[in-house]
């Protein structure tokens, strides 16, 4: 079979039989773009087309590149993932009190991944968000035991940053050191007004039917005591899907679900992690940085999903049973394999052992915390499965 008519065949069934409204795909192998689909609509009222320029909302997507941004942050600073959080920050209460490293906040292990209701305030006041975090007192041990932090991880990673950098937020860092020099499309936050031509409106799911092995995880979001629920509502505020949409909230730099980007830029982004940090010939970051990016730290029963899961530095793969198998392939079937899918269905991962890279961008969001069969019948098709 011819991979390439694979994908285009898959793509368009996304939009004939999946409800799909716009969409762009891009694959990179060896530091080429080999493959760029897109089609559809920007708006929900098909009024705007979709082109492989257009820009959409990535949500969680956003953490991949928040997390180089982290690292590169640290580098530039002389510091290590390994140094442990209260050397710059000691007045954060979950590392003055353990030896939480940076590389252990990078993978979900700080035990931070909720505050607790009476210590909840908005999302888009940082300082009261920043004080309520240094007062929390963790839901776990920090270093031991993981649970995915789906907002506060964005907060955490961007304070680091701004007492690393002398104020500069994880935004306008990843803005202008990493994604203007390499020309990718994809800002966190403090974006120009003349993209907004090119940006597209994300249009919540319309049917709620969670995959069998998420069904535990929705079950606890109608648990007002649990801890999954109060994970999704940390920092409080952008109670609907549809919020995103707002400009104060994209404009806001959020690092955990903020960004704003296109397929080929998030793909582009990838295949600087699949190349080990080379692209075109030259070295954009350091070795050690791609290799903590794409190392496992942790794998197993995750406190937050209530599913399996395993985290790298700073990013996710797919977890492995007790005979090295993976449960789940999000990413393909390589172990080395590493991404961050985003809330609806945007996907994007690196695979450096066969020199992938791949990201699906949409606007009609579908339920789940895991990628959809949207976008996973592209990744079977691109491996010819």
């Amino acid at each position: 079979m011819n991979p390439s008519a694979s994908l285009e065949e898959h793509f368009h069934r996304n939009f004939e039989e999946r409800g799909e409204l716009g969409a762009s795909l891009s694959i990179w192998k060896d530091g080429v773009e080999i493959v760029s689909l897109h089609r559809g609509w920007r708006d929900p009222r098909c009024n705007e087309s979709w082109s492989a320029e257009t820009l959409a909302p990535v949500w969680s997507a956003t953490k991949g590149p928040a997390a180089i941004a982290f690292l590169l942050a640290l580098e530039e600073a002389g510091l290590s993932p390994h140094d442990h959080v209260s050397r710059i920050w000691p007045e954060l209460l979950a590392a003055r009190e353990s030896s939480l490293t940076f590389l252990q906040l990078l993978s979900h292990k700080s035990g931070l991944p909720a505050l607790s209701p009476e210590n909840r305030p908005h999302l888009l006041s940082h300082t009261d968000v920043i004080a309520a975090l240094e007062n929390q007192n963790p839901w776990w041990e920090p270093g031991r035991g993981h649970g995915y932090h789906p907002r506060t991880i964005g907060f955490l990673l961007d304070e680091v940053v701004r007492r690393l950098t002398d104020g500069m937020t994880l935004g306008k860092y990843w803005n202008s050191r990493v994604a203007q020099p390499l020309h990718l499309d994809f800002w966190i936050g403090d974006f120009p007004a003349r993209i907004l031509d090119r940006l597209a409106t994300m249009v919540p799911p319309k049917l709620q039917n969670p995959a069998g092995e998420e069904a535990p995880f929705y079950r606890e979001l109608a648990n007002p005591g649990s801890l999954s629920l109060a994970a999704f509502a940390s920092p409080s505020g952008m109670r609907t899907l549809g919020e995103i949409n707002k400009l104060e909230i994209l404009q806001a730099g959020l690092p955990a679900f903020g960004g704003i980007g296109t397929a080929r830029a998030l793909a582009k982004f990838y295949q600087l992690l699949a190349q080990d940090g080379v692209f075109d010939g030259v070295r954009v970051f350091p070795s050690r940085v791609a290799a903590t990016a794409r190392a496992t730290q942790v794998s197993g029963p995750d406190r937050t999903l209530l599913l399996p899961t395993a985290f790298t530095g700073g990013f996710k793969s797919d977890p492995v049973d007790n005979r090295g198998f993976k449960i789940r392939s999000l990413f393909g079937p390589s172990l080395t394999a590493f991404g961050q899918p985003g809330a609806g269905g945007s996907h994007a991962f690196a695979d450096p052992e066969n020199g992938y890279s791949f990201a699906y961008v949409m606007n009609q969001m579908e339920a789940g915390v895991l990628p959809n069969r949207k976008s996973l019948d592209l990744v079977d098709a691109m491996y010819g499965r």
